[in-house]
C-alpha cells in the first residue's frame, strides 16, 4: 500500500481582500484549464508548512518570512493520478500586488476579486477550500 499523497497550498490575501490564484494551463496534470491555489506536493522528509513556503516561492517568486503563513485547514484529496491523500492550506495577509508576483507555473498568477470567484472554473481542491475560506472568520480578519 502506497503512502498517501500530501499537498500544501497557500492563499495570500492582499490589502483589498483579494486572493492570489493561479490560472492553470493545458499542461497541468491535475485540473488543467482551471483556477487554483499556489502549491503542490510535499516532498519526502518535508513537512506541510515547509512545503507551503517552498511551493509559494517556486511558483510566485514570493519568499515570505517564517511565521507569515498560518495553518487554516486540512482537506482530504483524491486524484486519479495520485490516489488518496491530504492537502493542508496555509493563509497569509500580504502587502503585495500583481506586479510583485512572478508566474512560475501555469498561465497566470494574479490576485482575484472574491466577488468573481463563483464565476471561475476552480480546481477540485480550490472548489473545496476557497468558498469556505472566503466565508471564514480568519478571512474576515484579513480584509479591510
Amino acid at each position: 500500500m502506497s503512502e498517501p499523497t500530501r499537498f500544501a497550498c497557500v492563499l495570500l490575501v492582499d490589502r483589498r481582500g483579494w486572493v492570489l490564484l493561479q490560472e492553470r494551463d493545458e499542461h497541468a496534470v491535475i485540473d488543467p484549464e482551471t483556477w487554483g491555489m499556489p502549491g503542490g506536493h510535499v516532498e519526502d522528509g518535508e513537512g506541510f508548512e515547509e512545503a507551503a513556503y517552498r511551493e509559494l516561492a517556486e511558483e510566485t517568486g514570493v519568499d515570505l518570512e517564517p511565521g507569515a503563513l498560518q495553518f487554516w485547514r486540512e482537506i482530504p484529496t483524491e486524484h486519479a493520478s495520485y490516489g488518496v491523500g491530504s492537502m493542508q492550506v496555509y493563509v497569509g495577509a500580504v502587502d503585495l500586488t500583481d506586479a510583485d508576483i512572478t508566474c512560475g507555473e501555469g498561465r497566470q498568477m494574479v490576485f482575484v476579486d472574491p466577488a468573481t470567484v463563483a464565476g471561475l472554473e476552480l480546481t477540485g481542491s480550490a472548489a473545496d477550500a476557497l468558498p469556505a475560506f472566503l466565508g471564514s472568520e480568519m478571512y474576515s480578519t484579513m480584509t479591510p
